[in-house]
């Protein structure tokens, strides 16, 4: 943030304005925010994402000296002006000793604002004067209203044809799918409407000490927020909550004009296959988009795999030479010959590639992939740097349990639409519990730790994620796709149903349960 602060000050912006940029209000659920402050917070949220831990911040250049409270206002900010024309600010009251009949005016910062003394005219400037002044420096609201395309305005394309029957059976073994996960997960979600919650604790192995194959989601742990952090309550204070992206290659920081926010403004950072088909096909020359398969040979192993890794990486800065700004990676193409690449894998590795290149900021990853479902799945794509994720296996289950009834009362366009919504919330409320409250500011911050991955793999593909022990290598990761795949697409190993999993519930044959009939009898 120091480091921020001073180059763009440097750079010639005044303090005031990096400061409203850095850490702007919660602006985009505002209805009273004024048009002119609201475009500037719009225009500049296409070129950078908020830092919005809790913080109270002053900065001065010596001629100016100014403070402001981030947008939840979890921080104590106070202050008190004298009448022989000090100013003291501070976290708490009371920190100098002042006579009472001294003090002219008591405040405190509510939560966005800025306290700003400017030395030269001897003067403390409002929020508002200050805002309006920065706000209308430049044309920010005919910028954004000419530039900024959102996804609805883009023409409908040709969704792909929905997947069915045998077919979609073959895709839920391939992504290790158990009936368990149908009624306990994707069911609830939809007819509850919220994210459902397991009995208190986990007493399953960890994934690295599973007898049976793993999802590689499952070898990582959320973190939580530590005692200067605090969490938010994501339900209660939805209004500083945001789960706007952005596609599309980012502006030049240095350079303030309209191309800055050419971009795609998505209202959530997951697609419906209607949504996605839709920036696969849109003709606008500069988001031009690319499908990357992301399948490596089922007859293969890890050698196989990281080649198919290398390949992507590959194909991915030929696309970004020949001019497209999303890669779309998908797995889609997938058959008895090609299993699917897991898709942390694949999108945490082309992020962390394109950032060792320089060149993450001009191309936006999508993830078009049957594996992701739930909201732990979909908060690890967003947090290893993946901008939009399209679940489609996912949405196809929802869609075929819809028509046969299993979701009660809802139609099948609907049962898509609350999932979707379901699982944005799921993440909003995975990002609170750290204290973040934008998804702009969860992408690619890595908030997990590794349990029983090996360093090569880590360094590689999920760089500088915390990781105590090592484990796994790339050739068990093969390994366990391609034991899904072969149940699906391997008549020999193939079953008739799906496997009725065993994660919450205790099985005979299932996984191992701390609490079994055994124990408890």
């Amino acid at each position: 943030l120091d480091n921020c602060v001073e180059f763009f000050s440097l750079a010639g912006r005044s303090l005031p304005h990096v400061a409203m940029m850095m850490i702007p209000e919660p602006w985009d659920q505002d209805a009273n925010i004024e048009a002119s402050k609201k475009a500037f917070y719009e225009y500049h949220s296409c070129l950078m994402e908020p830092w919005d831990g809790p913080t109270a911040i002053s900065f001065t250049d010596g001629k100016q000296i100014g403070a402001i409270l981030d947008r939840n206002g979890l921080r104590p900010a106070r202050y008190y002006v004298t009448s022989d024309d000090t100013i003291i600010f501070s976290s708490e009251v009371g920190v100098l000793e002042v006579p009472d009949e001294k003090i002219v005016q008591k405040g405190r910062l509510s939560p966005g604002k800025m306290l700003l003394v400017d030395l030269e005219e001897g003067r403390i400037v409002s929020d508002e004067e200050i805002k309006q002044q920065i706000a209308n420096e430049q044309p920010y609201g005919e910028w954004v209203q000419n530039n900024l395309v959102t996804l609805t305005a883009l023409p409908k394309a040709n969704t792909p044809a929905r997947i069915t029957g045998d077919t979609l059976l073959a895709r839920q073994k391939a992504f290790g799918y158990t009936q368990e996960e149908l009624t306990k997960v994707l069911t609830p979600m939809v007819a509850e409407k919220k994210d459902p919650i397991g009995s208190m604790g986990i007493d399953t192995p960890l994934a690295v000490l599973s007898d049976r194959p793993q999802l590689l989601y499952n070898y990582f742990k959320q973190s939580f927020a530590q005692v200067t952090n605090p969490p938010i309550d994501a339900l209660r204070e939805a209004c500083v909550t945001s789960t706007l992206s952005y596609l599309g290659a980012e502006g030049n920081l240095l350079a303030p004009d309209e191309s800055n926010c050419r971009r795609i403004r998505l209202s959530s950072p997951l697609l419906s296959n209607e949504e996605l088909a839709k920036l696969a096909s849109n003709s606008h020359l500069e988001f031009q988009a690319k499908t990357l398969p992301i399948l490596f040979p089922a007859d293969g192993g890890a050698t196989e795999l990281e080649k198919a890794l290398d390949d992507l990486f590959a194909a991915a800065d030929q696309a970004m030479e020949s001019g497209h700004t999303l890669l779309i990676l998908s797995d889609r193409g997938m058959n008895e010959k090609q299993a699917a690449i897991p898709a942390l894998l694949a999108g945490s590795g082309l992020h962390h590639y394109l950032v060792s290149k320089g060149t993450r900021t001009q191309v936006s990853l999508i993830v078009e992939s049957g594996e992701p479902r739930d909201v732990h799945q979909f908060a690890m794509l967003i947090g290893y740097g993946v901008d939009a994720v399209n679940p489609y296996v996912a949405i196809d289950s929802l869609l075929e349990l819809a028509a046969s009834e299993k979701v009660y009362g809802v139609n099948a366009k609907d049962a898509v639409e609350i999932y979707l919504r379901t699982a944005v919330e799921g993440v909003v409320k995975v990002m609170s519990k750290m204290g973040i409250s934008t998804v702009q500011s969860y992408r690619g911050a890595q908030i997990f730790e590794a349990i029983g991955i090996d360093s090569s793999v880590i360094d590689r593909y999920f760089t500088r994620t915390a990781s105590k022990i090592g484990g796994i290598t790339l050739e068990v990761i093969a390994k366990e796709a391609l034991a899904r795949h072969a149940k699906a697409f391997l008549p020999e190993h193939s079953e008739e149903n799906l496997d009725p999993g065993s994660d919450f519930q205790f099985r005979r044959d299932g996984e191992f349960h701390l609490f079994n009939p055994k124990t408890v009898h």
